[in-house]
């Protein structure tokens, strides 16, 4: 039987989780890991670039665990764990930033635009991309699942890991991104990528009250009633081409005959959605905060096992350790 390949990925503990996360992350995860030797990480490290609330930090990682399994993904069959009980990564994160240019992490998307809207980024962020590198190379990954606009992090891992591997010799594989080309970006309430820093999302695990709500106050153009609407365009539209299946073609027929407006398609569309994430909502009710912090207790130390293996190669690649 061939080997199966490593794939990793991970959120950040940032708070509660919206249908973007889901769609983007936890579904194409938990919809494929069982074909690979699957890591699931808990990025508390990178979390701190924005969270300052140790409480709240925490109760994050529980939530964004429970997440994961009620998504559907058997903490048995992955190895669930949390960046910080894994201190490697940031030793291999420093080790990497001594390879890379400053004009070169310049160019991340989340710093250029942090800095771009004027507000003050933090070195953290600035340094952001290679300690992602950091996590996804630790492991020998093969693929990481990211969203269209997440490609960037993948190409920093392989970046890191060809400048390694040219100064001190074949050490890193050099991952793949495993982009879902059917969500591609979520658009959030107002058009744009769905986002927590926009303050535009739909939340997973709302209510189905807040569900409704957050999908009521879809932006929408001003076409009165009876009038065609453009389902290209629309962003009610696009979200029902992720919840809405069977219903799409007719829908669509409905758009361009003018026989449905914004108001009964939010309807709809808010309906499709608490139907998808209400078993889900039910699954992760259940999960208990002990079993989680087995859960993590566990992956940790399968996790600890891989990187100290791998640092230890580093180490005595670089000259740090005597042979």
């Amino acid at each position: 039987m061939a080997k199966k390949q490593r794939l990793l990925t991970g959120l950040q503990p940032s708070g509660q989780l919206h249908i973007g996360n889901y769609l983007g992350a936890l579904k194409p995860f938990a919809d494929t890991y069982g074909e690979y030797e699957s890591f699931l990480m808990v990025a508390d490290y990178h979390a701190l670039t924005t969270i300052k609330y140790p409480e709240q930090l925490r109760e994050n990682t529980i939530d964004v665990v429970a997440d994961y399994i009620a998504a559907g993904v058997n903490p048995a069959q992955a190895v669930i764990f949390k960046q910080s009980d894994v201190p490697e990564h940031t030793e291999l994160a420093w080790i990497f930033e001594c390879l890379v240019t400053v004009p070169f992490l310049m160019q991340a998307h989340a710093y250029k635009d942090k800095v771009g809207k004027g507000l003050e980024a933090n070195a953290g962020l600035f340094n952001y991309p290679m300690l992602m590198a950091a996590d996804i190379l630790m492991y020998d990954t093969d693929l990481v699942p990211v969203g269209e606009d997440q490609r960037q992090h993948v190409e920093y891992a392989r970046e890191a890991a060809a400048k390694f591997n040219a100064a001190y010799g074949e050490t890193f594989k050099e991952p793949k991104d495993k982009i879902i080309k059917s969500v591609g970006t979520v658009p959030g309430i107002d058009g744009r990528k769905m986002s927590k820093s926009y303050g535009n999302t739909i939340p997973l695990f709302g209510t189905d009250d807040a569900i409704r709500t957050a999908v009521m106050g879809i932006v929408t153009d001003s076409r009165k009633s009876g009038e065609p609407l453009d389902p290209e365009k629309d962003t009610v539209f696009g979200l029902h081409r992720l919840f809405s299946g069977a219903q799409i073609v007719d829908l669509e027929k409905r758009y361009l005959a003018g026989s449905i407006g914004y108001k009964e398609s939010k309807e709809l569309l808010a309906e499709n959605i608490i139907a998808s994430v209400t078993p889900m909502r039910e699954k992760r009710a259940a999960l208990s905060r002990k079993s989680i912090l087995k859960i993590l207790a566990d992956g940790g130390e399968v996790a600890r096992e891989h990187a100290s293996k791998k640092i230890k190669i580093v180490r005595e690649k670089i000259g740090v350790t005597f042979t």
